[in-house]
């Protein structure tokens, strides 16, 4: 589809949401405001709209009016119409998640009720001359007919939206008597007394009837104006989101106030955009980089080293950035935040004409479980500059699969029969299949794998190794001179059958309990040296094949980061892409590598998280060499790095592979390979 033929909100964004506190109502100059969010490289604004508070003079009853509003003028008109004078878009922000107590005392059915019928208060402690906020209920009326529809029929009428974002808009845990009528009538059972008990779907399914009504009314009133919806890497139903709205967007947090020991994974951006770019033919999601380190900390900034590695990770893996800020310019007191928006959003200029309508070119997917496990494999990808996918279980259909050389099968994925049968299919065609840890006694997966159904579960065990087998052993490459790797957990004793498989690690068990393991040195000596028990193994099936690791390398890996585990992971993943393999990259811990395609010339992204987060400062890498395998016999017109504007020298192999080196990156770049 051409540009011309694309809405607006299909063509590239750079969103600034200035989240408004009502306090500062009479700072907002509406002309000011616009010309500053335009400064600061947007090209589209998010705005309060409705909901909690209504920032305009409402005439629905039980909406609370901002009272800061002025009286003389209808602030949300003149700011949306000062918006599209600059050329922005203009988004409402709705969240109707919560209303004042004051409509709880006339209206108590509207709310969410907890388990013990007590009202579900939000910051009862809270210091300040605030009244309360309660969270209302998704199947009551507020966030239905009484509330939420007329509001957005009456902003809909009378004001000139480009798109309606839903702030909060999930389910709160209730008890009320109309999520207990809607419970017994979806499940013939009462709802259960503890949330842990609820029906998996409840949630996701209470909030798809909800949004199903909002989508419905906005594309009767005006169906080009798109509706946002989010969605969560964890605890959410993908599908259920998209189907019922235009735009998907996440959240990734860098909530650095959980404390050092509990802050978010370096991955949170990069995996939340693989996961929302795994829905085909939908417009690339939005990516939303709070500016504070917590939102306990909001009215400061994140350190600008370690907000430049997570907003570039945004675009790197595909995504479009929406940055959300406590206030507007003239209130934000840290000043940091506006100087990295403004640089982000100008180096994001740079890369967005060649990444529009540009596809991921991994050769490797990762099935996502949302568990520690999945965690881990892409933990371990990422930090190997694997370029890789995530597919969700209803994505694993053969058509999909037939793009990937490898698919990566954490443990603890559920095993359908139609999932061991794709696997089956696609292993007879020529993929490869990486599984980890204990798994079904399924008779056809069995024989994929080449193990026998003799398989035993061992206790966990500490103080074992791993042994590599044989010479030219692929899974020890860079890892010759040593002779054992550490190895702690849980393993599947099985049996390998069949002339097609080949073990290539085995267990040395515990030489001692952990409270021996110290002293005397004297004792240390290996009872048992070498078993016969795998830790890898492979089999040959038709065209490709299955590579075993009855372990858990993915917890290996979240746990103890050992480097000989990284690099376990990426030998197995050269294993299963053999002469296939299209980007190799000198390996630096921290570097990001994503790789697109469009109209064949090929785009690979880098971004730089070198040391110890929190970053506090970006350590430039330099001398990135990279060998990029090009298809068919193609030739290179240039090589050049289109952020930091400089061409880049190259050359080919004999082999045909193109060999570049990058000489420097700070944070984030993107380089174009432009064929003839």
């Amino acid at each position: 589809m051409g540009n011309m033929a694309k809405a607006w909100w299909q063509k590239p964004l750079r969103v600034i949401q200035p989240n408004l506190q009502i306090k500062d109502t009479a700072l907002i100059n509406p002309d000011k405001l616009a010309s500053q969010m335009k400064e600061m490289g947007a090209n589209t604004i998010v705005f309060n709209v409705a909901g909690i508070y209504a920032w305009y003079p409402t005439k629905v009853p039980f909406h609370t009016v901002n009272e800061y509003l002025p009286q003389s003028s209808d602030l949300l008109k003149e700011v949306i119409e000062a918006c599209h004078k600059q050329g922005l878009r203009f988004i409402g922000r709705f969240d109707f998640s919560r209303a004042e107590d004051s409509i709880y005392l006339q209206k108590p059915q509207w709310f969410a009720k907890q388990a013990n019928g007590e009202p579900d208060i939000v910051g009862l402690t809270r210091p300040g001359p605030w009244s309360m906020l309660m969270n209302t209920c998704i199947n009551g009326a507020y966030r239905n007919e009484a509330v939420a529809l007329p509001v957005l029929d009456e902003v809909i009428s009378n004001y000139d939206l480009d798109g309606i974002f839903f702030n909060a808009p999930g389910y709160s845990d209730c008890w009320c008597e109309a999520c207990q009528r809607k419970y017994l009538a979806k499940y013939g059972q009462p709802i259960p007394v503890s949330k842990k008990d609820f029906a998996e779907d409840w949630a996701s399914s209470c909030m798809r009837d909800n949004m199903d009504q909002f989508y419905s009314l906005i594309k009767t009133k005006n169906p080009d104006i798109p509706m946002i919806l989010y969605y969560n890497l964890y605890h959410d139903n993908l599908f259920d989101r998209a189907e019922t709205t235009d735009m998907l967007c996440t959240e990734p947090q860098d909530i650095l106030s959980l404390g050092h020991h509990h802050i978010p994974e370096f991955w949170k951006p990069a995996l939340s955009m693989k996961l929302g770019r795994s829905l085909p033919d939908r417009p690339i999601p939005f990516g939303i980089v709070h500016s504070s380190p917590g939102m306990d900390w909001r009215h400061t900034g994140l350190p600008p080293a370690e907000y430049r590695f997570w907003l570039a990770q945004i675009p790197a893996h595909g995504g479009s950035i929406w940055h959300s800020l406590t206030g507007i310019p003239d209130t934000i007191g840290d000043k940091r935040i506006l100087d990295v928006v403004s640089a982000f959003n100008h180096d994001v200029q740079q890369i967005e004409q060649d990444m529009e309508n540009a596809e991921p070119l991994s050769q490797v997917a990762l099935m996502w479980t949302a568990d520690a496990s999945a965690e881990g494999m892409a933990d371990g990808l990422i930090n190997q500059q694997v370029p890789f996918d995530v597919l969700l279980m209803e994505q694993a259909v053969p058509e999909r699969l037939s793009r990937y050389k490898a698919l990566i099968v954490p443990e603890g994925m559920k095993y359908t029969d139609g999932f061991i049968e794709i696997l089956s299919a696609y292993v007879e065609q020529g993929g490869c299949v990486i599984i980890e840890g204990n798994v079904p006694r399924n008779e056809k997966l069995l024989a994929l794998l080449g193990v026998s159904d003799n398989i035993y579960v061992s206790q966990s065990l500490t103080a074992s190794y791993l042994r590599f087998e044989g010479n030219g052993n692929p899974l020890q490459k860079g890892l010759e001179h040593t002779e054992l790797i550490a190895h702690r957990g849980k393993v599947a004793y099985c049996t390998p059958i069949g002339e097609n498989t080949k073990v290539l690690a085995t267990l040395v068990p515990p030489f001692s309990p952990m409270d021996g393991v110290g002293r005397p040195p004297e004792r240390a000596s290996l009872p048992v040296s070498h078993t016969e028990l795998p830790l890898a193994l492979t089999n040959r099936t038709g065209n490709g094949s299955a590579l075993y690791l009855p372990f858990s390398l993915s917890h290996l890996i979240n746990e103890y980061k050992l480097v000989e585990h990284y690099q376990l992971l990426s030998n197995a993943i050269d294993y299963a892409l053999g002469e296939d393999k299209l980007i190799e990259v000198t390996h630096i811990p921290g570097l990001q590598i994503t790789l697109f395609e469009k109209e064949g010339n090929l785009l690979i992204h880098m971004v730089n998280g070198a040391g110890r987060r929190p970053l506090t400062a970006n350590i430039p890498l330099t001398q990135i060499e990279v060998k990029l395998r090009l298809p068919g016999n193609g030739q290179v017109k240039s090589v050049h790095q289109l952020i930091s504007g400089q061409s880049v020298s190259y050359s080919k192999e004999e082999s045909g592979s193109l060999v570049f080196t990058v000489p420097n990156l700070l944070v984030w770049d993107c380089i174009r390979v432009e064929m003839q």
